[in-house]
C-alpha cells in the first residue's frame, strides 16, 4: 500500500462493469478506495447518462459510488465551452448532454448557434445531419463529446455520428472525450487534484492509457476489458502498472 493517497481516475466499463454485471473485485475495491479517503473520478466517455443514472447502474450489482464522483463526457465538454466564447449550441445529443449544457448557461437552439455539439443518440436522422452541416459549414464551430465510434453489439457512438457532418462541412470536430488530455485535466480539476498524485486505471491501451500517459499521470491497465497483455505489442506506449482486474490493484 502507497504511504501518501492518491487521487484516483477510475473507467467504468471494462474495469468496473462488464454491460451491467460487476466485474470480480469491483465493490471490495470502491469500497476500499472510498473508506481510505482517496479523491475519487469515475470516468465515462458515454454522454447519454446523467451521474444518477450511472451510479444506479453500478449499485444494481453492489457497486456504490458517491454521486459526485461521477464525470463525464457530457460534463466535460459542458466545462470546456464554459470558457469558450459563445452562448448558444445546436446539440445532438441525448438529454443527459442537454442538461449539462444547460447548467453550463448555454441556450439550445437551431437558431444561428455559435457550437453544434455531437454527442449520442439513437434518435439520429437526415434533418440533424443537414441543420448541424449548415450550421458548421456557417461558422459554428463543431464540438464532440468523444471519438469513440460504436458502442455495445457495434451501436453507433459520438465518432460515427461526426463522420457524415465532417464530410458534408469538411471541417473536422475538436473530440474532447478521452484519450482527448483535456478530459484528464477537466477531470482532475473536478476533483481538485493535479497530475503529479494522480493515477488513472483503465482497460483500453488506446483512450484509457495514453490519455493518461498524455496528461502526465501514472495508469494502471486491467485486462478485464478491451486490451490485453497481447495488445502491448503493437503500441508504443506502456502503463505504469498492470492488473488482471480491479480486485487485485495494491499500488493504490
Amino acid at each position: 500500500m502507497a504511504d501518501e493517497l492518491k487521487n484516483i481516475i477510475c473507467d467504468i466499463d471494462g474495469v468496473l462493469m462488464r454491460d451491467n454485471s460487476a466485474i470480480e473485485g469491483a465493490g471490495e475495491f470502491i469500497a476500499r478506495v472510498v473508506q481510505q479517503g482517496n479523491k475519487l473520478i469515475v470516468l465515462t466517455n458515454n454522454p447519454s447518462q446523467t451521474p444518477q443514472d450511472l451510479q444506479n447502474r453500478l449499485a444494481s450489482d453492489g457497486v456504490d459510488v458517491p454521486l459526485e464522483c461521477f464525470y463525464t463526457s457530457a460534463m466535460a465538454t459542458a466545462d470546456f465551452l464554459k470558457i469558450q466564447e459563445g452562448s448558444k449550441a445546436y446539440v445532438v445529443g441525448e438529454g443527459a448532454l442537454t442538461h449539462e449544457l444547460y447548467n453550463a448557461g448555454f441556450a439550445v437552439t437551431d437558431v444561428n448557434p455559435d457550437f453544434v455539439v455531437v454527442g449520442e443518440t439513437r434518435s439520429f436522422n437526415w434533418d440533424m445531419i443537414q441543420k448541424a452541416a449548415r450550421f458548421v459549414s456557417g461558422g459554428a464551430r463543431f464540438i464532440a463529446t468523444n471519438p469513440d465510434v460504436a458502442g455495445p453489439e457495434q451501436s453507433p457512438a459520438c465518432g460515427a455520428l461526426c463522420a457524415p457532418i465532417e464530410r458534408i462541412s469538411g471541417k473536422k470536430p475538436l473530440f474532447l472525450g478521452k484519450p482527448s488530455a483535456w478530459m484528464m485535466r477537466a477531470a482532475m480539476n473536478h476533483m481538485e487534484g493535479h497530475s503529479g498524485s494522480t493515477v488513472l486505471i483503465g482497460d483500453n491501451l488506446q483512450t484509457d492509457i495514453l490519455a493518461g500517459i498524455q496528461s502526465g499521470i501514472e495508469t494502471i491497465l486491467v485486462l478485464s476489458g478491451v486490451s490485453q497483455q497481447s495488445d502491448l505489442e503493437v503500441v508504443s506506449w506502456r502503463p505504469s502498472h498492470i492488473f488482471e482486474n480491479v480486485g487485485q490493484i495494491d499500488v493504490v
